[in-house]
């Protein structure tokens, strides 16, 4: 197995990988708040640990992938004040909170499974873990970094820091937040701005409220994801990932209650993808410029020229480091429509390359840099760049300027497509992943059967052609090897 680098947010640096139980792997990854349809935003973070829980279960381990969806607890404006974002959307579209979360939910799976984003092993829900959560501030509430004020309960900032250290993660210093922070309307409940709710007493017309020994209410936005990551995952697992716009407060606070609890930092890597912009500011709802992912599907979009296929957007996201900043653009979109494409029909052009005796090239100068690329932090754009260099080659020995062996095809054709549809997760929007997978198993079974001519096996290879020829493919042989087209398949 080689030995994959990543660069923890928590230590700034890159370490190499190694779980903490081997070759299981616990990921967390914080989900979407369903109150509205996925934007390109949403699919920066799906796309990046898509990767990596590809990438993860090529090296040979085995992946618990948590996802959560946030159903409940995100306030409006993330300080503890303002209506709850489903809750508010419930309203206005006179329905009940969990018909927007059942609408929306479905939309994002459909979005992700569009980008052809493996979905997780477990999809947590918030109003489904109100339990495990209230048990938490229970306990963190006995650990004494927590207090209760009028029904809600706030974990104590200052107190924590006395003993340990809250803003390690984002590399913030509570002095400096201290000084920043103003005083909001509401927070006279606060002993310290800097306190957060981890259970909010529920105001009369707040529609999603439960039962609790504080109050009637709902618990913080914070408070989920530790609950559901330990129920799931443990007290301390490996990886947390998410965008770079939850590492604080959202993340830092997650530590901060984990830590209370158990004494135990809760995650050993740190990841978190950038953010995307357009013309330099960041994409999101609240700025009013986000662009819905099947606007781009339809195109039906001012800021778009015309409708992009979802490969194309996944091919955008991962031609860009997921640590750097992915600024929208209809150029970026077109080149990447472009690149797409010419990775496909360079698959095509693999899939009819007959061998011969001997190779002239050294398919290893192809394949250890693309796996090296991923090895060093997740470099899809480096691995993507590989590729393209490969395909130079791919068409070098259809034109005949160079030479490949059976031996060499067959290890080239099992890298290409390994890497470009198992890890990199495209796939060929014309005959999708049933013709695709078909196609590749096809190549597979002729170059079994080019061997046994080779070893003058004659009567297998007689036996393999008529048994495809019934299945409704149509092998034809010829000077440069054996092609074939199906019909039924």
């Amino acid at each position: 197995m080689s030995k994959l680098f990543i660069y923890n947010t928590l230590t700034r640096r890159k370490e190499e990988f190694i779980p903490l139980n081997p070759p299981n792997v616990g990921l967390y990854v914080c989900g979407p708040t369903v109150y509205g349809d996925a934007h390109l935003g949403h699919a920066r973070p799906a796309l990046t640990f898509d990767l990596l829980f590809r990438y993860l279960s090529y090296l040979g381990y085995k992946v618990r992938y948590v996802r959560n969806i946030t159903d409940v607890g995100h306030l409006e404006n993330d300080d503890d004040q303002g209506e709850d974002k489903v809750a508010k959307k419930a309203r206005l579209e006179q329905q009940e909170p969990m018909e927007i979360v059942q609408y929306y939910s479905n939309r994002y799976h459909s979005m992700m499974s569009m980008l052809n984003a493996l979905p997780p092993g477990i999809e947590p829900m918030a109003s489904g873990h109100i339990i495990e959560q209230q048990q938490l501030v229970k306990k963190i509430l006995e650990a004494g970094y927590a207090y209760v004020s009028n029904g809600s309960v706030y974990f104590d900032v200052p107190r924590y820091n006395e003993k340990h250290s809250y803003g390690k993660l984002s590399g913030r210093k509570i002095e400096d937040l201290l000084a920043n922070t103003r005083e909001l309307e509401g927070q006279h409940e606060k002993r310290n701005p800097l306190d957060f709710a981890i259970w909010k007493k529920a105001e009369p017309k707040h529609i999603m409220r439960w039962p609790s020994e504080w109050s009637e209410g709902f618990p913080g936005w914070h408070v989920e994801c530790s609950a559901m990551s330990t129920k799931y995952l443990g007290e301390v697992f490996d990886i947390h990932g998410g965008g770079m716009d939850l590492l604080f407060p959202h993340h830092e606070c997650e530590i901060a209650q984990s830590v209370a609890v158990s004494g135990k930092q809760p995650v050993r890597y740190w990841m978190h993808n950038n953010l995307i912009t357009i013309n330099g500011q960041k994409m999101g709802k609240s700025f009013d410029n986000f662009i819905n992912l099947e606007d781009f599907f339809t195109g039906k979009n001012q800021l778009l020229d015309k409708a992009y296929s979802p490969m194309t957007i996944r091919f955008l996201m991962l031609q860009a480091h997921y640590r750097s900043t992915l600024d929208f653009s209809i150029e970026a979109l077109h080149s990447a429509e472009k690149g797409f494409k010419r990775l496909m029909e360079a698959s095509k052009t693999l899939k009819n390359i007959r061998p011969s005796e001997k190779s002239s090239v050294n398919i290893d100068e192809y394949i250890m840099p693309a796996f090296e690329a991923f090895d060093d932090d997740l470099n899809s754009p480096i691995a993507i760049a590989c590729l393209f260099e490969s395909v130079k080659m791919i068409n070098s020995v259809k034109d005949g300027n160079e030479s490949i062996s059976l031996q060499d095809l067959s290890k080239f054709r099992s890298f290409f497509n390994t890497v470009v549809y198992s890890i990199l997760g495209f796939k060929d929007e014309e005959t999708g992943d049933a013709g695709n997978l078909a196609s590749r198993l096809v190549d597979l079974i002729l170059d079994i059967r080019q061997e046994a001519k080779q070893k003058k096996d004659f009567r297998t290879s007689d036996r393999i052609r008529k048994q495809l020829n019934d299945l409704g493919i149509e092998v034809k042989d010829g000077k440069d090897g054996a092609e074939w087209d199906w019909h039924n398949l």
